[in-house]
């Protein structure tokens, strides 16, 4: 499989399937020093994690290039995934862009601005790009993606909006989905959230933000989620990786 669809395969092999998948985001504002780096890549390695996402809402310090360029020397067969706060944070050094469109939001920049800003780079690049469509969900307080998106998140209760949000980025081209109660939310995106999303639509469903415990993650993926993103929830608890990926493992045994 070639670096150009690479990603994409595995997800839509995940929503075409009992199987499910765990990505760990990496905030570029949490590497602080090469070895907090190579402390990363051996947590991710040792958990055997399928994906590992890169990026923020905020960074202090723009030095994504250099950490992407470390992880493919340091854990080589673990794809990288660009999880751009903007466009000033893409690197060409990642294996795939989340190509991400604000759709819950009314915040024109996010929705396309952004977008035609890193068009012509994208262009240039044989980074693999997957057109996904972003959707802010109350986790139960403002978090930082909020604050700096400007939009006000999708009812966390009121599934009906989501699914039509979501209906209106398939018909206008969107391939994958990413449902998020924003890092460090006391509240993942409910079940019931999940499980209306995956009664109307096919597509890769990527959940994340305020799964910090096992049985959170486990709930997200009996709803239906594809790939379950972790966070913050592995500083408070280290271990929340490596059991969360024994866990898919053992779905993926039972899928067979």
């Amino acid at each position: 499989m070639n670096r150009k669809n690479r990603v994409g395969t595995f997800l839509e092999e995940l929503a075409n399937s009992a199987k499910k998948g765990i990505a760990w985001l990496i905030d570029p504002d949490d590497i602080r020093t090469t070895e907090d780096l190579e402390n990363a890549a051996e947590a991710a390695i040792r958990a055997k994690v399928d994906l590992l996402f890169v990026g923020g809402s905020i960074l202090q310090r723009n030095h994504v290039d250099q950490i992407l360029s470390h992880l493919a020397l340091l854990c080589p067969e673990i794809p990288t995934v660009l999880f751009p706060g903007n466009a000033l944070q893409f690197s060409p050094k990642a294996d795939a862009l989340l190509f991400l469109s604000l759709i819950s939001g009314r915040n024109p920049d996010l929705l396309i601005g952004q977008h035609v800003q890193i068009a012509p780079l994208l262009e240039k690049s044989d980074i693999e790009i997957l057109p996904t469509g972003y959707m802010l969900v109350d986790g139960g307080e403002k978090t930082s993606v909020h604050y700096i998106s400007q939009t006000i998140p999708l009812p966390n209760h009121h599934p009906d909006l989501t699914v039509a949000t979501a209906l209106a980025g398939k018909f206008l081209g969107l391939r994958y989905f990413y449902l998020d109660a924003g890092s460090g939310a006391p509240q993942p995106v409910s079940m019931e959230l999940i499980k209306a999303f995956k009664k109307r639509m096919t597509e890769p469903l990527i959940v994340g933000g305020g799964l910090n415990s096992l049985e959170k993650i486990k709930n997200a993926f009996f709803a239906g989620a594809d790939l379950v993103v972790v966070g913050n929830g592995i500083g408070k608890n280290p271990e929340l990786l490596a059991e969360a990926k024994a866990f898919v493992e053992s779905l993926r045994v039972m899928a067979n």
